[in-house]
């Protein structure tokens, strides 16, 4: 599990595309958020350094399509994973439970092959890209 791709399920998850299995999904995220750290773990892994999550969860709640938090509670939940085994188990079966989410979100192949290229775009989602249009004309220097 990476921050993205966790993030990517958390995004879909939060605004609803799996609907009912997405409803679970969020009230198991919300559940491990909400988890205590085991003292053991905690105490190993210098707990203090490791956020518990509950600050990432509702701005991802307030803004549920906003990448950028679902990637901030992601890396938030596996920091956890990797400091308590446990956690780490939890988190591993949620993972397991999104798999028709994940599935879901697709994979992306591109290819390009022959010809003469002028402009070549690779990727899956975009926004915020303008393709074809000139670049602003740079700003005027000072008089002289």
């Amino acid at each position: 599990m990476d921050p993205v791709t966790v993030g990517a399920v958390l995004l879909a998850v939060v605004s609803g595309a799996a609907e009912e299995l997405g409803s679970r999904l969020w009230d198991g995220v919300v559940a491990l958020v909400r988890r205590p750290f085991r003292k053991a773990a905690a105490d190993q892994a210098g707990a203090a350094a490791i956020p518990g999550g509950e600050a990432e969860l509702a701005a991802l709640e307030r803004a549920p399509g906003d990448e950028g938090r679902a990637v901030a509670l992601a890396e938030v939940l596996l920091a956890r994973a990797r400091a308590d085994a446990e956690f780490g188990q939890v988190l591993q079966a949620w993972w397991v439970q999104a798999e028709p989410v994940r599935a879901g979100l697709g994979d992306v192949a591109n290819t390009v092959s022959g010809g003469t290229q002028q402009v070549v775009v690779q990727g899956r989602d975009f926004s915020n890209l303008t393709i074809g249009v000139p670049p602003a004309a740079p700003p005027p220097g000072p008089p002289s």
